[in-house]
Order: structure tokens, then C-alpha cells, then sequence
């Protein structure tokens, strides 16, 4: 964390002069438990993660934006008086400009130097962490209140009509509303929010595959369409209100692929909450089988896993001291998440990691973390 803030800071004097006036940060995140019910307005139980993204500012007079990454190519130059849709990262700045501006917000211009050390692609959420760090970039000189929940909410707007991606709100909320070792039951249909304490002894594993889901936005609109069929077939809103005990009675005219993602979905919402029952005991045991039932139901009923994802998942399961292990985001590339014994972590990676390379040929990135604090002026 203060590596990425010295070098934002010896970057921005390198390219603005004079001192920084304020640093903003917000974390990237995984989700331990909980894969594709936010869009079924169900729960999510993620964490924020040590890897985060920064920005070194100053507040100018002339009401421009100007900032340069040391991540992205092309530094972002506009006014706030006039500006239009481009293409790249500045699409995340500009649509949170504009999304600002249009719910009545007085802006100030400020100049700034964005560095990050969480992966692109990973999974981990890059991209909610850009937006909230922006949006406590403009907070803090602009002086507007800090909402967390509000921010994330304007975030999820900037993506949907701004940026046009059509994202849920567990990445930006969890960016926004992070807490020091603890993860947040997200309910995604009310947007509640319970801090659940992750138990004294365990660190969460992050295990990235190195492979990267690519095109898969025509398998991801499949799945949503599914989930609306079977939710249509229930003569209910969404699959939040489907019961266990509905699905496993597999009535009539619901077979196929569509029974077997609507039973993902409706028993994943089922884990998260036993899930978060259980660490509210201290049970790690009975959270890593939750995970590892997870993965199992991501794997065979929604699909959505890879061969590589699978090996760490096995791979991570192997070690001592491996509680649970599960893919996390998406799917098809990207993260598995690992809860661990703290004694063991320090054997849990490399030997995670020979297994990984010998089997595949690839090098995994693994990053070892607590859950941290949403976004935040530092």
C-alpha cells in the first residue's frame, strides 16, 4: 500500500511540480462466496483486498481534468464544461464526471497520477476500484458528502450508460464499503450490508491462473436470459425467491441447461447464507466446504469454469491447512480463492504453485490478504 503511494507521489511532482495535496485509494476485491446471484438480486459475500489502486491529486482552478496513468497508455485531458464520449480507460473518467454532473453535484477540476497494483483481467475488480477512487478523487476536492452505498450506486450508473458495460453493484460496494477484516453479506436486492468478522488465524488466498475469460459476453447474456426463463417459469421476479426445496423437487417443464443453472443459482444464495452462518461461529471448516460445494455447482450445473481453474482449485484443496477453495468472478480464466490456515500459508503458495506450473506450463500470480477498508482519503 505505501509502495503505490510513494510512487504515485514521486510521480505526479515528476510531472505537475509542487506538492501533492490529497491521496485517494480503493481496493480491489474477491468474492469468497456467492458467483453469479447478483444479478438474481440474491447475496454476495466478498471481501476488499490489499491490492488497490491510488491516485496523488491537486485541486486546480480552471475546472480540467488532467491525469496520467502509470498503467494505461494516454493520459486523460478534458474540461468539466464540455467533454464527449472516446474509447479506453478515460472512459471510466469521463463517466464518472458525467454521472456526477448529471445527479447536480458542483465539481472542482484537479490534476492527478493513477497507479494500481491490482491485475488487469484478474477478476479482482480493477475496474470498481477505478471508479470509486475517482469518485473519492472528485469528493475530496469538491467536498460533497461521502456516501459509500450512494457512490457505489452512481458507479453502477456510470457503467451502465456511460461506459456500457451492464455490471451489478457487489464490485462497487465492496469498494466502497470495505472494512478492516471483515466481509460484507451483500444483500443484492435491498443492497443491505453485514460486516461478518473472518475468523483470527485464516488469510484468504488469492490464486490467479493467468489465463484471461476473453470473449465471453455472449455466454454471460446466455446465462442471465436462462436464469430470467426459469425465474419466468416460477411466476417469481428473479431466482431469489425460488427455494431449495422448490428447485430439488425438478417440476415438470423446467429440464435441461435452464433447471441446472436456476439450481446454481438458488442453492449457491443458499451456501452464502450458511456460509456466513458459519463464520459467525468461527466454523472454517464448515465455510471451506461451502466453498469447495460451490465450485463443484460452478463447474457442472452453471458451466462457467475451465480446466485450469479446476487444477488450482484441486491443487489448493491438496495442501494443509486449505480450509476451502473455489473460482471466483466470472469464470472460464481469472481466480481461484483460497481460505488457509495462517500457519501454513508460507508452505500453502509454493507448493500451490510447483503443482500449478508443473501441470499446465503456466507461472500463477498469488497474492496473500487480509479484507481491508473500502475507499478512503489518505
Amino acid at each position: 500500500m505505501e509502495k503505490i503511494k510513494k510512487i504515485v507521489e514521486r510521480a505526479f511532482k515528476e510531472r505537475f511540480g509542487g506538492n501533492v495535496e490529497y491521496f485517494v485509494r480503493a481496493p480491489g476485491r474477491v468474492n469468497l462466496i456467492g458467483e453469479h446471484t447478483d444479478y438474481n438480486d440474491g447475496f454476495v459475500f466478498p471481501i476488499a483486498i490489499e491490492q488497490d489502486m491510488w491516485i496523488a491529486l491537486r485541486r486546480n482552478t480552471d475546472k480540467q481534468i488532467m491525469l496520467h496513468s502509470l498503467d494505461f497508455p494516454h493520459p486523460v485531458r478534458f474540461s468539466l464544461d464540455e467533454f464527449e464520449h472516446g474509447e479506453g480507460w478515460e472512459e471510466y473518467v469521463k463517466g464518472i464526471t458525467w454521472v456526477l454532473k448529471t445527479e447536480g453535484y458542483q465539481l472542482n477540476g484537479w490534476e492527478g497520477v493513477l497507479a494500481s497494483d491490482i491485475p488487469v483481467g484478474a477478476g479482482l475488480s480493477s475496474s470498481a476500484a477505478i471508479e470509486m477512487v475517482l469518485l473519492r478523487a472528485f469528493q475530496v476536492v469538491s467536498g460533497f458528502v461521502w456516501d459509500g452505498k450512494r457512490m457505489a450506486q452512481l458507479a453502477r450508473k456510470a457503467d451502465h450508460e456511460w461506459v456500457g458495460i451492464q455490471s451489478g453493484i457487489m464490485d462497487q460496494l465492496i469498494s466502497a464499503e470495505g472494512k478492516t477484516g471483515h466481509a460484507l453479506l451483500i444483500d443484492c436486492r435491498t443492497l443491505d450490508i453485514e460486516p461478518v468478522p473472518i475468523p483470527e488465524g485464516v488469510r484468504i488466498v488469492i490464486l490467479d491462473t493467468t489465463t484471461r475469460r476473453g470473449l465471453v459476453d455472449s455466454i454471460y447474456n446466455q446465462r442471465v436470459r436462462e436464469c430470467c426463463e426459469a425465474a419466468d417459469f416460477f411466476g417469481v421476479s428473479s431466482l431469489r425467491d425460488v427455494s431449495v426445496s422448490m428447485i430439488e423437487k425438478q417440476p415438470r417443464g423446467l429440464t435441461g441447461d435452464v433447471y441446472r443453472r436456476a439450481r446454481h443459482v438458488v442453492t449457491e444464495n443458499a451456501r452464502t447464507l450458511a456460509g456466513v452462518e458459519a463464520l459467525r461461529k468461527g466454523d472454517v471448516l464448515t465455510f471451506g466446504s461451502l466453498m469447495n460445494e460451490s465450485h463443484r455447482s460452478l463447474k457442472e450445473d452453471y458451466e462457467v469454469s475451465s480446466k485450469e481453474l479446476d487444477l488450482m482449485a484441486d491443487f489448493a484443496r491438496q495442501q494443509k491447512g486449505c480450509y476451502g477453495a473455489r473460482m471466483t468472478g466470472a469464470g472460464f480464466g481469472g481466480c481461484v480463492v483460497a481460505m488457509v490456515n495462517a500457519n501454513d500459508v508460507d508452505a500453502f503458495v509454493p507448493n500451490v504453485r510447483q503443482l500449478y506450473v508443473e501441470e499446465t506450463g503456466l507461472e500463477p500470480l498469488i497474492y496473500v490478504t487480509g479484507a481491508m477498508r473500502g475507499a478512503s482519503v489518505e
